[in-house]
């Protein structure tokens, strides 16, 4: 450094580069199911304490929380997700899974190592910024549990109401790439399990049936009309029966049958009656089967829509034009996935940013687009998904020390 400049947070980056690849590798080869997280949260403590920061453990389960106070200024949270999926890895890579069956197919292991790395260069650069950066490692995102977890274990009693809420999930967009918006971010998702009941007989004798495979096959149908023919067409859902599951053996007639469907919404009328019309359909397809009971319908999770803060949004923004260029980052359309980091804003009543940074090889992805084929690169929970590595690490903890200096050093998005 040049005698007389001025130090920065983003000092120190390069150098930690190394040690964040193998925790990311570390977290990668030891995938955790939600709730289940131990080890990882155990490694997110131990850098956290390493670095200086007041840690608590245990929230939520195996929520993580740790607390750096360095004078009077803003208060910043910046959450990670730790959770992998019940999903057997195909990427053949050398650091792959070694839990049968559990895969970070997700890229949380990616977040693991951008928050850790972060918090560690805040620490790092003292005298750079002033206020209190409070890094959550966040459980359960894959089963919409792990924030409301973490809110419900006393979060909002147990540590200071933040000025501001942050994060960003990795993406097969371009290795390099950030993408944002202002207002609704991610959709809103219910997912339901729903059980006809008929009656079983012999497939030889019908005529003494209820038959539940009937009844099951024409509520999907039948539900399939919700979006095409109940939805305008400038508002947007999506219903998706993704699993359904009746009989046993082709000459019996069961007496049930269970139907599994997922929604996605990103309006809250629309919502209310996408709802209401499964309702309807599901019941109405009973009773016209002459179903000897009604279905039960049960909910199995809901996230609600992110939003983002508008004036939040474009501090973010101006943050990352100011670090890496005017072209760094675009404005994208609201994703249909879905997410539970919206309730650390909407129930603390504070603003949050989230938004999305690229981890497909730049040549990769370029020469896909040219072909027509960016369809087929791995997605998210696709069991190939493996984000590159290189620029990825350092864009996700660039991007995360940009966004927070905006707040808590308003000089960190210069380079």
């Amino acid at each position: 450094m040049a005698t007389g400049q001025r130090r920065s947070i983003f000092d120190g980056v390069e150098a930690m580069l190394d040690d964040l690849e193998e925790l990311y590798k570390d977290v990668h080869r030891h995938p955790e199911l939600s709730m289940q997280e131990n080890r990882t949260a155990g490694v997110a403590a131990q850098r956290l304490e390493k670095a200086g920061f007041e840690v608590t453990t245990g929230v939520g389960k195996t929520g993580v929380v740790g607390v750096l106070r360095n004078g009077d200024g803003p208060t910043v949270m910046l959450r990670a997700d730790m959770d992998a999926l019940p999903v057997q890895e195909q990427t053949g890579l050398d650091y792959a899974s070694e839990t049968d069956g559990v895969m970070h197919a997700c890229g949380h292991d990616m977040h693991v190592a951008w928050l850790a790395g972060t918090a560690a260069l805040f620490a790092a650069a003292l005298d750079t910024w002033k206020g209190t950066l409070m890094p959550v490692f966040q459980p359960a995102e894959e089963t919409a549990a792990g924030a409301q977890a973490m809110i419900d274990d006393g979060l909002f009693d147990r540590f200071s109401k933040p000025d501001v809420v942050l994060g960003q999930h990795v993406m097969p967009s371009r290795a390099g790439s950030m993408g944002t918006r202002s207002g609704v971010m991610t959709s809103a998702a219910d997912s339901f399990e729903i059980r006809v009941f008929g009656r079983g007989a012999h497939g030889s004798m019908p005529e003494a049936s209820i038959d539940p495979v009937v009844m099951a096959a024409a509520t999907v149908m039948r539900l399939q009309t919700i979006v095409s023919r109940e939805i305008a067409a400038a508002q947007s859902a999506i219903v998706t029966v993704g699993a359904l599951q009746v009989g046993t053996k082709e000459n019996v007639i069961p007496d049930e049958g269970v139907i599994k469907l997922n929604v996605r919404t990103f309006d809250e009328d629309v919502r209310a009656h996408v709802l209401d019309a499964i309702k309807r359909i599901v019941e109405a397809e009973a009773q016209a089967s002459g179903a000897p009971k009604p279905p039960e319908i049960t909910l199995l999770d809901h996230y609600q829509l992110t939003r983002n803060d508008p004036d939040a949004t474009e501090t973010v923004r101006n943050a990352f034009r100011a670090h890496f260029g005017d072209d760094s980052v675009v404005d994208i359309p609201p994703l249909s996935a879905s997410e539970d980091f919206g309730s650390f804003g909407s129930e603390w009543h504070v603003p949050s940013v989230f938004w999305t940074v690229g981890g497909t090889d730049a040549q990769t992805y370029d020469q896909a687009k040219k072909d027509g084929r960016l369809s087929e690169l791995p997605t998210n929970h696709n069991p190939r998904f493996a984000p590159v590595i290189h620029p990825t690490l350092e864009i996700g903890v660039r991007t995360l020390l940009a966004a927070a200096g905006a707040w808590l050093d308003p000089s960190a998005g210069h380079r």
